[in-house]
């Protein structure tokens, strides 16, 4: 019997495209299973706190909205990069600079009746990120650094932040 006969069969049971199919098909399981690579996981690394501030929030009630403890989803440039624990949060107050009689400059609660539903927050985020060569940290797959915008997202919100510190990592 021939190894191959007159309608490409090996052994005369199975195509040779069927085969070779099969090999590619394997070939790709292994490689997949068995030789992963590098991962992307966010949960992987060292602890680390940063610190972001939000200007601006408008919301009628926005203590009910954040809470310390809670999870928070972290999206940076338009890609989801895990989940960081709200550690501790402060409703920065709105003032304005008004001008003395005797030439000096005091900071006063802002009297605009629509500055009540804008809030600035100074939030502290606690998480796990990979540390990169140059001492800086990744979230995901992207490095965040001070002045990095960070969405953030919970149940009933999504607003944007900006990095003001990052303490832990390597340095």
């Amino acid at each position: 019997m021939a190894i191959l006969d007159s309608k490409g069969r090996l052994f005369g049971k199975l195509s040779i495209l069927d085969a070779g199919a099969a090999l590619i098909i394997l070939m790709v399981a292994v490689g997949i299973f068995l030789l992963p690579g590098k991962t992307s996981s966010y949960a992987q690394g060292t602890p680390i706190e940063v610190d972001v501030i939000v200007r601006g929030l408008n919301a009628t009630e926005p203590k009910t909205l954040l809470k310390t403890g809670d999870k928070i989803n972290v999206i940076i440039r338009n890609e989801p990069s895990g989940q960081v624990d709200l550690k501790s949060l402060e409703f920065l107050p709105r003032t304005l600079a008004i001008p003395q009689p005797d030439g000096s400059v005091k900071a006063l609660p802002d009297p605009r009746p629509e500055t009540r539903f804008s809030n600035d927050m100074l939030m502290t985020l606690n998480g796990n990120a990979k540390t990169a060569d140059d001492g800086g940290i990744i979230f995901g797959n992207k490095k965040v650094k001070i002045g990095t915008s960070l969405e953030l997202e919970g149940p009933q919100y999504n607003f944007n932040s900006s990095v003001v510190a990052i303490r832990g990592g390597k340095k």
